[in-house]
């Protein structure tokens, strides 16, 4: 990791789960770190988890995924106040919709999970992506997916249905080939990997769900998916990392 050492990294959906743990592990990892959300304070709240010497490195930045603007302005905030561009993105933030596919009115459920899910890390990979080829730097996209992306989970009559969620989890799967071809073409030093956990234990649920998924199947903790993002970012430049899957043991998809 000495080579990522002050480095600029960028985590989407920051405040809580998986992009607060990965905020906290990369910062712990020598790297300054902008944290996008749209619950900005929760981040803030973050730095009093960090080692003292580390907060600063911390930054909060108060953005919706789902409008371009609002990502263009992170961007620019980030190279303004920190004087770079971004090196790492970790494109994290994401939803589920939790009526059935199938359901009546349903469809603001269904925009915002294909809206947050597939649009906002096109945006921020976009805007990632450009700065790392204009500085001609080596850089690394992440993005954080699921099993469901790799086969559609049947959760059974207890669970709720997970509507169109596998189906934007399926597109960046699909998504990461074209990127990991496309940096290729530009001849760039940049590097794509996804990260597909089975359930992790986070608040993407109601709590009501949550409780009984978590009775009823075993999870991961957002640290353990932290560890898997590290692990990728620290490969030698080389290595192209294209997906790890992780999965709790006893996991039955």
């Amino acid at each position: 990791m000495e080579r990522w050492q002050g480095k600029v990294a960028m985590v989407t959906g920051a405040s809580s789960g998986i992009g607060a743990a990965c905020a906290k592990a990369l910062v712990c990892a020598g790297f300054v770190v902008v944290g996008l959300a749209r619950r900005q304070e929760r981040i803030t709240q973050l730095q009093q988890e960090i080692p003292t010497r580390f907060r600063s490195n911390l930054h909060a930045f108060k953005c919706d995924i789902t409008q371009e603007d609002k990502v263009r302005e992170a961007f620019k905030w980030t190279l303004d106040r920190l004087g770079s561009g971004v090196d790492v993105l970790v494109n994290n933030a994401g939803i589920i919709a939790t009526t059935e596919l199938s359901a009546n009115q349903n469809t603001d459920e269904i925009r915002s999970t294909i809206e947050t899910n597939l649009l906002g890390t096109i945006f921020c990979t976009r805007e990632a992506f450009n700065s790392m080829r204009e500085r001609n730097v080596e850089g690394h996209v992440v993005i954080i997916n699921s099993v469901a992306g790799l086969q559609v989970p049947n959760l059974g009559p207890d669970l709720p249905s997970l509507n169109v969620y596998p189906a934007t989890k399926f597109a960046l799967r699909a998504m990461n080939e074209i990127y990991r071809q496309e940096f290729q073409r530009h001849r760039t030093r940049v590097r794509i990997t996804t990260i597909s956990p089975g359930i992790v234990d986070t608040d993407i649920l109601p709590t009501s769900i949550r409780t009984v998924v978590k009775e009823m199947l075993p999870s991961l903790k957002s640290e353990d998916v932290a560890d898997a993002v590290l692990w990728a970012i620290g490969t030698p430049p080389n290595v192209q990392v294209h997906n790890i899957t992780i999965k709790p043991m006893g996991e039955k998809f």
